[in-house]
C-alpha cells in the first residue's frame, strides 16, 4: 500500500520532529520544512497529499503559503496549526481554503483525525476526478461509436439509392448518368451559395432521385424518339408527384422529398405540378433547376451533340427571372467554365453517392 505523503511546515524544529514522528508511527511518509518559502520550493519539486502548516513563520507565513498552495495545486488540503486562539484569524485561513484549523498544544488524537478526514477527503476528490475522465473517455468512446454507426447507415442508405439510379438508367438509357453529374453540379452551386453544408446530403439526395418517378411512366412515352402528344406530355408531367410520393414515404428522404416535387417549378410561376413562384420553390430545387439545365445542354442528347459551355452559360443568363432564380445565375456564371467538365470527368468509377456530397 502506497503511504500518504505528508509535508510538515513549522519554524520550530522540535514541533516538527514531533508532529512528523507521530504521523509516521501511523504509517505516513512525512518531509519537513522551516518555511512557507521552503515548503512552497519543496511542493515544486515534489508531489504531497497533505500539508501541515504553523501560521506564524519568518520569510512567509502560513495564511501566504496556504495562498500560493490554492494556485498551485488546489486539490491538496492544508491543516493550519498555530498557538494563536483567534476565531478571526482561523476564518481568515478557511476564506483562503484551508482544510481545517488545529490550535496548540493540540491532542495526538486531534491530529490524528484532523489529518485522516483531510487524506479522506483528498481521496474522494481524485476519485470524482479519475472517474469524471473515465466518464468523459466513455462518453467520446460511445459518441464515435454511435458516429461510426450512423456513418454505416447513412452509407447503406446512398447504396440503396445508387441501385435505384441504376435502375433508372436501365429504363431511360438516353440519360444514362445524368442523374450522377447533376447531382454533382448541383452540390458545387450549393457550396458556392454557402448552403448550410447539414443541407448538402439532402441537396445531393433530391437531385439524384429527381426523375425516379419515371420509373413509373410507360415505356412507349419515356423512350418515344419524337415529340410527345399534349396527352403525353401530361402523363410524362407526372413524374413530379409520382416520385414524390415514392420518396416522402422513406423518413430520411422526407426533406428531400420536396425538391423532388418542385424540380420542374420556375422562377416566374410557369413550372409544374403546383405553379410556385420564386422562393415559394425550395431553395434546393432553384439550384437544381440551373444544374439540370447545364447538364442537359452540354450533354448528348439522340436528337444533338452536345452544346458548348458557352452556349448553356448564355441560355441559362437569357433565362434568368423566368425560368431560374437570378441570384442562383449570378452564382453560376461566377463560376469556372471549366468547372463543369472537370466535374463530369471525375465523378468516377466506380460511383459513390457520398462522393458527390464530398465535391
Amino acid at each position: 500500500m502506497i503511504k500518504a505523503k505528508i509535508l510538515v511546515v513549522d519554524d520550530e524544529e522540535a514541533i516538527r520532529e514531533v508532529v512528523s514522528t507521530l504521523l509516521e508511527a501511523q504509517g505516513y511518509d512525512c518531509s519537513t520544512v522551516s518555511n512557507g518559502l521552503l515548503a512552497r520550493e519543496y511542493l515544486k519539486k515534489n508531489s504531497a497529499d497533505l500539508v501541515l502548516s504553523d501560521m506564524v513563520m519568518p520569510e512567509m507565513d502560513g495564511l501566504s503559503l496556504l495562498e500560493w498552495e490554492r494556485k498551485h495545486d488546489p486539490d491538496i488540503p492544508v491543516i493550519m496549526v498555530t498557538a494563536m486562539h483567534d476565531l478571526s484569524t482561523a476564518l481568515e485561513a478557511m476564506r483562503r481554503g484551508a482544510y481545517d484549523y488545529i490550535l496548540k498544544p493540540f491532542e495526538k488524537d486531534q491530529l490524528y483525525l484532523s489529518v485522516r478526514r483531510a487524506l479522506d477527503h483528498r481521496r474522494v476528490v481524485l476519485e470524482n476526478q479519475n472517474y469524471q475522465r473515465n466518464l468523459e473517455g466513455l462518453v467520446e468512446e460511445r459518441t464515435a461509436q454511435l458516429k461510426g454507426a450512423l456513418e454505416q447507415l447513412e452509407q447503406s442508405y446512398d447504396d440503396t439509392l445508387e441501385a435505384l439510379g441504376g435502375a433508372l438508367d436501365l429504363k431511360d438509357a438516353e440519360t444514362e448518368g445524368h442523374c450522377k453529374r447533376v447531382t454533382a453540379f448541383t452540390i458545387a452551386i450549393a457550396k458556392a451559395i454557402k448552403v448550410d453544408p447539414v443541407l448538402l446530403p439532402q441537396i445531393a439526395r433530391a437531385a439524384f432521385l429527381h426523375d425516379i418517378g419515371k420509373m413509373a411512366i410507360p415505356d412507349q412515352i419515356l423512350r418515344k424518339p419524337g415529340p410527345l402528344t399534349s396527352e403525353e406530355r401530361e402523363v410524362m408531367r407526372t413524374h413530379c408527384e409520382i416520385g414524390y410520393n415514392m420518396v416522402t414515404r422513406i423518413p430520411f428522404l422526407r426533406e428531400a422529398a420536396e425538391i423532388v416535387l418542385t424540380h420542374q417549378e420556375y422562377f416566374d410561376g410557369t413550372g409544374y405540378p403546383r405553379g410556385l413562384k420564386g422562393e415559394q420553390i425550395p431553395l434546393g430545387a432553384r439550384i437544381f433547376a440551373v444544374a439540370d439545365a447545364l447538364d442537359a445542354m452540354i450533354s448528348d442528347r439522340p436528337y444533338r451533340k452536345a452544346l458548348p459551355i458557352s452556349h448553356a452559360r448564355e441560355e441559362i443568363e437569357r433565362c434568368s427571372g423566368t425560368q431560374f432564380d437570378p441570384a442562383v445565375v449570378e452564382v453560376f456564371l461566377a463560376m469556372p467554365a471549366t468547372l463543369w467538365n472537370e466535374l463530369r470527368e471525375n465523378i468516377g468509377r466506380p460511383y459513390r453517392l457520398s462522393q458527390l456530397k464530398a465535391v
